[in-house]
């Protein structure tokens, strides 16, 4: 998804390399990572419901583009 634009109506999401990187990860680090950052910006179905089911963020905070979850999570 990686140097995409997504757009749905007034929402436009655009997936930047110099944003969300460009290194695939397994889930064991993803969790890692959730769990231990205090701002996370996430898009895409399977890492959402990774965080979720960590009890990272929460469902009425998804948004959607295209069917494309995203989700933005600050943790103090």
């Amino acid at each position: 998804m990686l140097g995409k634009k997504l757009v749905d109506k007034n929402l436009i999401l655009y997936i930047s390399k110099s944003c969300f990187g460009d290194n695939c990860i397994n889930s064991n680090t993803a969790s890692d990572l959730l769990a231990n950052s205090s701002i996370i910006n996430m898009v895409g179905n399977n890492i959402i419901s990774l965080a979720i089911d960590s009890g990272i963020g929460c469902k009425n905070g998804i948004k959607k583009i295209n069917n494309v979850q995203f989700l933005i999570v600050f943790q103090t």
